[in-house]
C-alpha cells in the first residue's frame, strides 16, 4: 500500500512537471503573438466598459465633457500608477486625446487597449527625477506630447516614476508643461467595488462593475516658461498635492455616497 502511494505521488509530481515544461514552451509564442494580444486587449477593453456602463458617476463629480475646464485645453491630464486604468472609458468621446505608455512589454497591452478606445499611444517613461536626465525614449516621447498639444489635442500622461516612490510626481510631467505652456489637470476616477493589489508597488487597483464611480479633476498646475530648478520642484510638489487630493476626493466620493 505504501509502495503504490509513494508511486501514485511520483506520478502526480511528473505529470506536474510535464504540464509547467509544456506551459514553458508555449508561453514564449503565444507572448509574441500579435492575435493573442490584440484579443486580450479587446477584453480588457469590453471590461473597462462594462464598468462604466454598470458605475454611474455620483453627485459631486467633476463634469469633464463641455465642463468647467473646457477652457483649459488641450491640457496634461495627470495621472497617478495603479489608478489610471479605467480613463479611456470615461474619458469624453470624440475629444482627441495622446497618452503615454511605458516601453516596458508589460505595456503593451495597455497601449493596444486604448488605441481601442480612439486614443492615440506614445511608448515612453516620462515620469523622471530629473528634467536634465531623461533617457533617449523619454525625450523623444515628451517631444511627440508637446507636438500633440500644440496641435490641440489633450495628452495623458503618469505622474509617478515606475517603482518609484508611488504617488509622488516626477519632475517629467512638468517638465512638459514648461515647454508646453499648457496647464496639468490633476485627475482621478473611483469605484465603489474594487479589488487593491497590496502587494504591488503602486497598490494597483482593479475597478469592478456594478457599484457607484467618481471623477474628480483637481486644481490645475500651470508652469512657467522661466522655471528654475527650485520653481519646478515647487511645482512637482503642486501637482503631487493636488492629485493625492483629487483621488482623495473621488473615493470619498464612491464609499461615502449612498
Amino acid at each position: 500500500m505504501e509502495h503504490e502511494a509513494v508511486k501514485g505521488a511520483a506520478g502526480r509530481a511528473a505529470r506536474r512537471s510535464g504540464t509547467r515544461t509544456l506551459w514553458r514552451r508555449i508561453r514564449e509564442p503565444l507572448a509574441q503573438s500579435r492575435f493573442v494580444k490584440n484579443f486580450i486587449a479587446s477584453l480588457f477593453a469590453w471590461f473597462v466598459r462594462l464598468i462604466r456602463i454598470t458605475s454611474p458617476l455620483v453627485k459631486g463629480s467633476t463634469q469633464v465633457a463641455g465642463g468647467a475646464y473646457a477652457h483649459l485645453e488641450p491640457g496634461i491630464i495627470a495621472l497617478w500608477h495603479g489608478q489610471h486604468l479605467l480613463t479611456p472609458a470615461y474619458y469624453p468621446k470624440g475629444r482627441p486625446l495622446v497618452a503615454m505608455v511605458s516601453r516596458s512589454a508589460d505595456a503593451e497591452l495597455n497601449a493596444l487597449m486604448i488605441e481601442k478606445f480612439g486614443i492615440e499611444a506614445v511608448r515612453g517613461s516620462g515620469g523622471r527625477d530629473s528634467s536634465r536626465h531623461l533617457d533617449k525614449g523619454g525625450a523623444k516621447a515628451l517631444i511627440a506630447l508637446k507636438k500633440s498639444l500644440v496641435a490641440g489635442k489633450n495628452v495623458a500622461m503618469i505622474a509617478d516614476i515606475p517603482h518609484g516612490t508611488p504617488r509622488d510626481a516626477g519632475l517629467g510631467i512638468v517638465l512638459l508643461a514648461r515647454l508646453s505652456g499648457r496647464p496639468i489637470l490633476p485627475s482621478a476616477i473611483a469605484t465603489s467595488r474594487r479589488k487593491v493589489l497590496e502587494k504591488s508597488w503602486d497598490k494597483t487597483t482593479i475597478n469592478l462593475p456594478f457599484g457607484r464611480s467618481a471623477v474628480i479633476v483637481g486644481t490645475p498646475v500651470f508652469v512657467p516658461a522661466d522655471a528654475d530648478d527650485a520653481e519646478m520642484e515647487r511645482k512637482r510638489q503642486e501637482v503631487t498635492a493636488s492629485l493625492n487630493a483629487a483621488t482623495a476626493e473621488a473615493y470619498r466620493l464612491v464609499d461615502g455616497a449612498k
